[in-house]
């Protein structure tokens, strides 16, 4: 599957996205350093008001922009998924660290273009970082370029995880496959930890246990940083592929033996 857009566009849809993640930021305003009421959803995962309020404010605007756009959003549900055009929004990714009080929590703006991430945002309220990443442009955070780094070796590589709990019995061989052969780990960054690695920080993040909207934009961002991000079993990240299972580098050699170290372990 194929995606073209031309640069008018896509400068028009990057400026819609920054908006809406604008839009968060105000919502977020009155909620960051207050314990917010928690609720309990039907697989265990937790969800707040400010995460449902978010989206809906987020969805009446692209409903209001581009009411052909399909929506594939984590509390609202799905809309038009079909359409050619279609916005992932995740609200608050990290919703335990919200409540938390950990400052890794953010909103996640993407949009699919044909069944394939072109556009991605990442915005972290708390510390107002900012990744946005574009098809065929330079990732920026903070309005600048960035990029990842190389690394030379497996052993010397920094290694992220969101959470270890997140992996099935199945699921754990792979992580420590990596684990075992990196110098550091890092826990719990949730969204930032991909944004860390965009920006020459890390080497490699994995993670399983997810959804579409944990990761779709994490493709634009990493790809448009000179990384590497695909499903454990090395293919794209897609619509028509939403997989749980997610591996990025910043180093395209460190991700082809990271992912050689997890299918192995998956046998």
């Amino acid at each position: 599957m194929t995606s073209t857009i031309d640069s008018a566009t896509l400068n028009g849809l990057a400026a819609f996205a920054e908006r809406l993640a604008d839009e968060a930021r105000v919502l977020f305003a009155p909620s960051i350093g207050l314990a917010p009421r928690v609720e309990v959803k039907a697989d265990r995962s937790l969800v707040t008001a400010l995460d449902k309020a978010i989206e809906a404010r987020l969805r009446n605007i692209i409903e209001q922009a581009y009411p052909t756009h399909g929506i594939y959003g984590e509390e609202g549900g799905h809309a038009r998924l079909e359409a050619e055009f279609v916005w992932v929004l995740d609200p608050i990714d990290g919703t335990a660290p919200f409540i938390a009080g950990v400052p890794v929590f953010g909103t996640l703006i993407a949009l699919m273009h044909r069944g394939v991430p072109v556009l991605g945002v990442m915005d972290l309220p708390v510390t107002r970082d900012r990744w946005v990443g574009a098809t065929g442009r330079s990732t920026t955070f903070k309005g600048q370029s960035c990029a990842v780094r190389a690394c030379a070796n497996l052993g010397d590589a920094m290694l992220s995880t969101s959470n270890p709990d997140l992996y099935g019995p199945q699921e754990r061989p792979a992580f420590e496959a990596l684990r075992s052969r990196t110098r550091w780990r890092i826990y719990g960054g949730c969204c930032m930890s991909y944004g860390l690695l965009a920006s020459g920080r890390t080497d490699l993040a994995i993670d399983a246990g997810l959804k579409l909207w944990d990761y779709a934009p994490f493709v634009p961002i990493i790809e448009g940083a000179g990384g590497v991000i695909t499903d454990w079993n090395g293919h794209p990240l897609r619509l028509d592929n939403a997989s749980s299972r997610v591996l990025a580098a910043g180093d395209p050699a460190r991700h082809a033996e990271a992912l050689a170290l997890v299918r192995q372990a998956m046998l």
